[in-house]
């Protein structure tokens, strides 16, 4: 019953989804989003006709004021600084829109336009001194929020009276104030647009790549040719431009220069961008961010005043705010990898039968033998990494390196050899087409093609995705093994989808059933997933009928076959069910049975851990992973069956002295060629009656 109740609650308990959805970037928006959310909820409760049109004008009207200034300070925090100042230059800008409009009666745009300009000069102090100067970010604008506080006082006391006395008689000036577009207030549009633009320039322009690039770390920015200093300084001219915006309409709306105006403004715009989830760090934020952050803070900041809260405990609730949002983002900053790390393994239960005897004494078809000890070696420390070997119509043999490349070995000795191809990723499964193109598995790419000419092609990295899927599954990870259907079809798996390339045995310890089977319809160009939930699938043959695939599952311990034409078209029957290793690499035999690579032998003590995921789970969040309990990839085995499960004959290398670990096999024309990932040769050995005339893709397209 325990058993049971085990096998249950980690089958239909999705323990998965915490790791994968605290892997996405958009989680970091989505807790301010909710966080905006129980805000508003909260707003409605307590504030009165909060929900009325004109309450829900005023708070966008001083969204967007604020917005803008957030926007700047979020632009300064992303490349890596921050500026204490905007609170003294809102109030400087908004005195100089004042001025020009009041005083000087310039006409609405050149009034604007003078505003954006003093902005950006006072911007440009700042960028200057820090960008160029390269003082310190803190220092200086907790000095030129001084300085620029000072000059505002020293003007707003010369020249308030006469603004407060000449009111401008311009309806566009009142446009930008209090003027509505569909309902909607002028500053919001603003807003909105600046938004619009910001997120343009920051996820799809150069210049925003180098923003976020400086703000990741600055050296290595400068070290690949980044313009560190000026780029910096920009960011500082326009956090300048966007502050002076805001005091526009400040400006056009309330048409004062009283002595509070900006006091305070900075803690609540740090606030506002800290909490909407932009980094103290730099390097990571975003507009929605800055955005979400300023409508939660707002809606605080307002809530509290109608609840005639003072001004001196608003300013206190959003510093202490500004503590606990400013603590989560550096600690989970810092422990963000280590913590998702523990969760993202997510282990479930697999019960696997006791393995068959492999003992000499047994005298089965699994009993141990040494036929591999002998067998000749070909490239012996010149290749790294074959994880699969196939020939062509020339004898030539062909293997995968893990520097990316496919070796191409001379017959008849083998000892010439060359780089056939280069491509970049790890080659895995190999299959030729009728027109002698080598079609590739890659790892982490996909799956790709070499002409005849040499020319690398890339077939297809992606299908589709599904729609249970956190992750995004329509890219392919790990493309495994293929064959090819006399249509041209091409099947191939994919291990797993949660996993890279170079973290394929953590798969196994999980076994939750990541991999796939996908085909690739060359009619079309399409590229659809036809199994799921399989258990790290691997080898890939097209069966004897035509009709269907014989397919092995790794961490499964079975053979499986599936039809894609025929009356039986989409169902899957077990083959063999109970395998004493982890099967890899199948491949056609000259006398139409099948050849299956044993890539390790099970252990009794890792098939209990398979039944135990909490002790599995434990392991993975409290022992380093070089220490964690992995498949047992260590004695090389060969055997052949039959379409019907019939285990025929092993091929075994007791000591692993010549393949401790083989991936794959092929035969051809009297010998069996021996593939291993982890080897640095390539084997083969001689069949007894074997067919020397045998040619795996010969034979399939009819060119023996």
């Amino acid at each position: 019953m325990t058993e049971t109740l085990t096998r249950l609650r980690y089958q239909y308990w999705p323990d998965h989804w915490v790791g994968e959805i605290l892997s996405k970037r958009w989680t970091e928006t989505a807790v301010p989003v909710m966080l905006l959310a129980l805000v508003v909820f909260a707003s409605g409760r307590l504030v009165p006709n909060f929900y009325t049109a004109t309450m829900l004008a005023d708070t966008l009207r001083q969204a967007g004021e604020i917005g803008f200034i957030v926007l700047g300070m979020a632009l300064v925090m992303i490349v890596g600084g921050i500026d204490l100042s905007v609170g003294s230059m809102f109030a400087l800008t908004n005195f100089c829109a004042l001025m020009f409009m009041h005083i000087l009666k310039w006409p609405v745009p050149a009034a604007v336009a003078g505003t954006l300009v003093c902005g950006a000069l006072l911007g440009a102090i700042n960028g200057i001194l820090i960008g160029y100067l390269r003082l310190r970010a803190f220092l200086t604008t907790l000095i030129t929020l001084i300085i620029f506080r000072s000059v505002y006082e020293i003007l707003s006391l010369q020249y308030s009276t006469a603004i407060a006395g000449s009111v401008p008689e311009s309806e566009v000036w009142d446009f930008l104030g209090n003027g509505t577009f569909l309902g909607l207030p002028a500053v919001a549009w603003a807003c909105a647009l600046a938004a619009i633009g910001g997120h343009v320039m920051l996820t799809r322009l150069r210049m925003g790549w180098h923003i976020m690039a400086i703000g990741g770390s600055r050296r290595s920015a400068y070290n690949s040719g980044i313009a560190v200093r000026r780029t910096v300084a920009i960011c500082y001219v326009a956090s300048g431009v966007l502050t002076a915006a805001g005091g526009c309409f400040f400006a056009s709306r309330l048409a004062t220069a009283g002595a509070d105006i900006g006091v305070g403004m900075e803690v609540l715009v740090l606030t506002a961008a800290v909490l909407g989830g932009i980094s103290l760090g730099g390097g990571r934020g975003s507009v929605t961010k800055a955005l979400v952050g300023t409508l939660v803070v707002l809606l605080i900041t307002n809530g509290l005043t109608s609840m005639s809260v003072s001004g001196g405990l608003t300013r206190m609730v959003l510093a202490g705010i500004l503590i606990a949002a400013a603590v989560i983002d550096v600690r989970w900053l810092k422990n963000r990898h280590r913590i998702i790390s523990k969760v993202y393994v997510s282990p479930t239960y697999q019960a696997l039968a006791p393995a068959p005897s492999c003992s000499v004494e047994s005298g089965g078809p699994w009993a141990l033998n040494n036929r591999l000890r002998e067998v000749e070696l070909i490239g012996l420390g010149r290749i790294e990494a074959p994880e699969d070997v196939i020939l062509d119509h020339d004898n030539n043999l062909y293997a995968g390196s893990r520097h990316g490349d496919v070796i191409r070995f001379f017959a008849p000795d083998y000892q010439r050899m060359e780089v056939f191809a280069h491509i970049g990723g790890q080659p895995l499964g190999m299959a030729f087409d009728r027109q002698d193109n080598l079609n590739v598995c890659i790892g982490g790419m996909g799956l790709y093609r070499i002409t005849p000419q040499r020319e690398v092609q890339r077939v297809t990295d992606e299908t589709n995705r599904s729609w249970s899927s956190i992750n995004d599954d329509s890219r392919l990870r790990l493309a495994d093994d293929l064959d090819i259907a006399d249509d041209g079809r091409i099947f191939f798996s994919e291990a797993t989808v949660r996993y890279e390339m170079h973290e394929w045995a953590v798969d196994g310890l999980e076994a939750r059933g990541n991999g796939r089977i996908v085909c690739y319809d060359p009619r079309d160009g399409s590229t659809r997933t036809v199994l799921r939930g399989l258990k790290f699938p691997n080898g890939i043959c097209v069966a004897s009928d035509g009709q269907s695939i014989l397919f092995a599952e790794t961490w499964g311990c079975c053979i499986k076959r599936y039809w894609f034409d025929g009356p039986k078209k989409g169902a899957v029957e077990m083959v063999i069910d109970n395998l004493p290793g982890y099967p890899d690499n199948i491949n056609l035999a000259s006398d139409g049975n099948y050849w299956l690579a044993l890539v390790g032998m099970r252990a009794p003590a890792y098939d209990l851990a398979m039944r135990m995921p909490g002790f599995r789970r434990r392991m993975a969040k409290r022992v380093p992973v070089d220490e964690w309990l992995f498949p047992n990839i260590n004695t090389g085995c060969v055997l052949k069956f039959s379409e019907r499960g019939e285990v025929i004959e092993t091929l075994w290398d007791l000591g692993g002295e010549n393949h401790p670990m083989i991936t794959s096999m092929r035969e051809h024309q009297g010998y069996l060629y021996l593939g291993g990932i982890s080897n640095n040769r390539i084997g083969r050995f001689k069949l007894d009656q074997a067919d020397p005339n045998f040619s795996q893709y010969g034979q399939r397209w009819g060119t023996l």
